[in-house]
């Protein structure tokens, strides 16, 4: 079974999609956005961790 690590950003509402593109050329895939503590919006990412 694959073990996760899993990262949170906030996302500016203008560059939504190069912050995503960035995140995911880093092998990051997006679980889901939600308000942030600010209200803004805020990305929360996983990708695999590698097995030792």
């Amino acid at each position: 079974m694959p073990r996760w690590e899993y990262v949170t950003t906030p996302l500016l509402v203008h560059n939504e999609a190069a912050i995503l593109n960035n995140w995911g050329s880093e092998g990051w895939e997006l679980v889901t956005i939600m308000a942030g503590p600010a209200g803004g919006p805020v990305a929360v990412l996983k990708r695999p961790v590698a097995e030792a």
